[in-house]
């Protein structure tokens, strides 16, 4: 059977260890007057689909950036609200 391919916007990350990763946007979404992307690992053409990370997107044109949340706090008050809108 023919695997049909699929085309992904995507944005790369540094690891803790400052290793760059490249993630595929899955959604995206606003809460409180910012733009959010959920993103997935890539490794080898393929999307690893063990886990979903928010970033926070910053848009500039057609073009966009990521920024990492930074406190514990808001990346759980976020997920939680990305989570809800999905319901």
């Amino acid at each position: 059977m023919e695997q049909e391919f699929q085309e992904y916007v995507t944005f790369s990350v540094n690891t803790k260890d400052g290793t760059e990763v490249e993630m595929a946007v899955m959604d995206e979404f606003d809460f409180e007057e910012k733009h959010y992307v959920v993103g997935a690992l890539i490794r080898e053409d393929e999307i690893v689909d063990d886990g979903r990370y928010i970033y926070e997107a910053v848009v500039n044109g057609d073009d966009f950036s990521v920024k990492k949340i930074e406190k514990a706090f808001d990346y759980n008050r976020i997920t939680q609200a990305y989570l809800h809108m999905e319901e």
